[in-house]
């Protein structure tokens, strides 16, 4: 045990830091972290806004460090399926792709989360639940090449569980966003905080020969199970097993399919490897910069009403 960060980070045998603590702490301790040379892992969002992501990522390419972001819906075994399935042409040419999900329970949060209402800190329905879903649909499909977007405020009241005390939220609870995808390919995305009943989440991809249907029970697709379903023509998509060997890749993880920490595990492990071979398969923060502009796309599109190129 540590009595401060700078304990631990002047300890030689020590080399990878994970910060996992809120995401205003992020910059601080990520940026320590890297002057001592440390590669470092950090939970998503990699900042509270594209300023402090940008100059974090310039600090670890200065210091020539392996760094990685938890965005680990990406080490998914079923969304390496989902790549698979695409590249072997199931659906055929990506005409359009549409994504819809449900976020955290909407009218209290306990109160470790409270600091998620105010939209400064950078932790919210569009940096989190948005961040994760989106950053999925441009891993397997691409970026957008312009967009427009809708964010709004809801419920602008929100019980604290453990007090009953309300306390009034300024970050968005509605994410809309529709644009154009580089390769040509509509995509319309909607992100929402609870309701009463909804989807969960529910990500189709269309083409010109079959559907990919991809669905879980909340819009967390870096935590939650996922399950992937086609259809050629105009058969109801039916459930397609992922193959064993992208669920056993890393095959001391597998006891913790179907939990929370089986994805970060996954990451952790690519991330090991990397460091080990000196390869670059895990979002880095050069990733997280390109993800958190995006964000700050949609909050300049939401702003002005226009439709922006990204």
């Amino acid at each position: 045990m540590f009595a401060d960060h700078g304990q631990l980070l002047a300890r030689p045998d020590i080399d990878v830091v994970a910060v996992t603590v809120k995401v205003p702490h992020h910059r601080e301790l990520v940026s320590a972290a890297l002057a001592a040379g440390k590669a470092v892992y950090c939970e998503w969002p990699l900042g509270r806004d594209i300023d402090d992501a940008r100059a974090m990522a310039a600090l670890a390419a200065g210091h020539g460090v392996h760094t990685a972001v938890g965005l680990q819906a990406r080490q998914a075994p079923a969304i390496g399926f989902v790549q698979e399935l695409l590249s072997d042409g199931y659906v055929g040419e990506v005409l359009s792709t549409t994504m819809v999900g449900l976020s955290v329970p909407g009218n209290a949060v306990v109160q470790p989360n409270a600091y998620m209402l105010d939209k400064t800190n950078g932790a919210s329905v569009l940096t989190i639940a948005a961040g994760h879903s989106l950053d999925t649909l441009n891993h397997v499909l691409g970026e957008f090449a312009d967009l427009s977007a809708v964010t709004d405020l809801r419920r602008p009241l929100i019980t604290i569980k453990e007090t009953g005390e309300q306390i009034v939220k300024t970050a968005p609870d509605q994410i809309a966003v529709i644009g154009t995808l580089t390769s040509g390919a509509t995509a319309s995305v909607h992100i929402r905080e609870g309701v009463a009943g909804g989807t969960g989440f529910l990500w189709e991809i269309n083409g010109t020969d079959g559907t990919l249907r991809i669905t879980a029970d909340a819009a967390y697709p870096e935590i939650y199970p996922l399950t992937v379903r086609g259809a050629h023509g105009r058969n109801e998509p039916a459930e397609l097993a992922v193959p064993a060997a992208l669920r056993q890749k890393w095959p001391a993880l597998t006891g913790l399919e179907g939990t929370p920490a089986y994805n970060v595990g996954r990451a952790y492990a690519a991330f090991a490897a990397d460091i080990d071979s000196g390869t670059h398969t895990v979002p880095d923060f050069a990733a997280a910069v390109a993800r958190h502009e995006l964000i700050a796309a949609i909050e300049r599109s939401a702003a002005s009403g226009e439709r922006v190129k990204t």
